[in-house]
């Protein structure tokens, strides 16, 4: 069902086009496919947290993703994460489902949740 409610997520956010979307909005949606509200202190831990494989988020984007990030295995630079930073970083529902789907595979060897979507958003949205 998770998946199912996955795919229909992204399906919305296709049928809406690429278009722009602001942080908040994204947020929304996540909230809304996850039926809860997001919560930034889960979303921290999250991020800072090693997952089923060897990586967290912040392995790449930084503890605190305000800044440069290096990719922990190609040592490629990685733009800043959180939004206040980079303002090209959650302005595109498809790219955003798209880094979602690759790094959370990456990190867990599967998707992430909308729930988890929405607790990282918000974290990465009361950054400055």
């Amino acid at each position: 069902m998770k998946k199912a409610t996955s795919l229909f997520f992204a399906l919305v956010l296709a049928a809406a086009g690429a278009m722009a979307a602001t942080p908040a909005e994204q947020l929304a949606g996540y909230s809304a496919a996850a039926k809860t509200a997001a919560d930034p202190a889960r979303g921290q831990k999250f991020f800072t947290t090693q997952g089923g494989k060897e990586w967290s988020c912040s392995s790449c984007h930084g503890s605190t993703p305000t800044g440069m990030g290096k990719h922990a295995s190609t040592g490629k630079a990685i733009q800043p994460l959180a939004p206040a930073a980079n303002a090209e970083r959650f302005a595109d529902a498809a790219k955003t489902e798209k880094w979602f789907r690759r790094n959370c595979n990456d990190v867990l060897g599967r998707e992430c949740s909308p729930g988890e979507k929405a607790d990282v958003l918000a974290w990465l949205m009361t950054l400055k």
